[in-house]
Formats: structure tokens, sequence, C-alpha cells
């Protein structure tokens, strides 16, 4: 995209998700006023963030993400899209970054199998995709993981398990 751009990231502390991409935005801006010979702010307000349940609603928040481009008009097909995972998963183009997920390793027994099936898959985003991931205020999953969170500051982070009260 070329005002923004999507991480789908899993990672252990939620709670250090500020530092993640304080350090990436940070990396980006030394690089991108070095080769430009710029400085100033690049970003305009604070990132967003939207839990996401890892079963079922992961993979939709992926395929969500590798049809942006597409939607906005910039490619025909999503893996055109130069910084996307779907070069990678859809025709086996080696990004250095993206690894294969385990769920994409069982959508067939070869590399052009799972090629295929990738592709069909993008094919088959509907708009109850669009829903969940369109309006970024709101975590996605079942109603068990979203009783687990709690908003502190404006984030959704999991809910600290602490110890249990006595009783009087």
């Amino acid at each position: 995209m070329s005002n923004h751009y999507h991480l789908l990231l899993e990672i252990q502390d939620p709670r250090l998700i500020s530092k993640i991409m304080a350090g990436i935005n940070k990396a980006y801006s030394y690089y991108y006023h070095k080769i430009n010979e710029t400085s100033g702010y690049l970003w305009q307000g604070r990132f967003k963030t939207q839990p996401v349940q890892k079963e079922d609603y992961m993979i939709s928040c992926g395929r969500y993400i590798e049809q942006n481009p597409l939607k906005a008009g910039m490619v025909k097909n999503a893996e055109d899209y130069l910084h996307s995972s779907a070069r990678h998963y859809c025709s086996g183009g080696e990004d250095g970054i993206t690894d294969d997920d385990a769920w994409y390793l069982d959508l067939g027994r070869s590399d052009n199998d799972r090629q295929r099936a990738y592709r069909d898959f993008l094919k088959d985003f509907d708009t109850e995709d669009e829903v969940y991931f369109d309006q970024m205020e709101r975590p996605v999953g079942y109603q068990t993981f979203l009783d687990r969170l709690v908003r502190e500051k404006g984030r959704f982070i999991p809910r600290r398990k602490g110890r249990i009260r006595a009783r009087i």
C-alpha cells in the first residue's frame, strides 16, 4: 500500500506490541530519510491493533491483508503486489521473510498443489471477512477468546490471571 502497511504478527506477550512497532517504524523512517535525503515525520498518528483469535480468524485476516492491494486497484492479482506474502504462497517466490505456515503446508502434497489451493483460497474472499477486518476497533474471535481480553490504555490485551481472592 502506498500510505500504510499491514502486519499479521503472532507474539508471545501482546504488551510488547508498542515496542515492536516503535522499532519497525524507527528503522523504516531512518532508512527512508537516508535514501531520500529528507527529514521529519513519516507516520500520521499511532498504529492500530486488532487482536485476532488464531483459530479460523487468523487465516481470514491474512486473506484480507493480501486482498487489500487488489481491492485498491493497485494490482490485478494479489500475488502481483511486491510487498505481500501472496507472491510466496501463490507462486513460490522467495522474499526472504515469509515462512511456510503449517496451515499452508496442509493445503497439498506438492508445491504446485499448495499454490493452486492458496490462489483458490484468496479468491474465496467474501463480505464476512471484510466486515471482520475493515473495522479495526474490535478484536475478532469466538466469545471465549473475547472474554479473555480487557481494554487497557485503548488497546485490548489478555486479562491478567492474578491470584484468587480470599473469601471473607
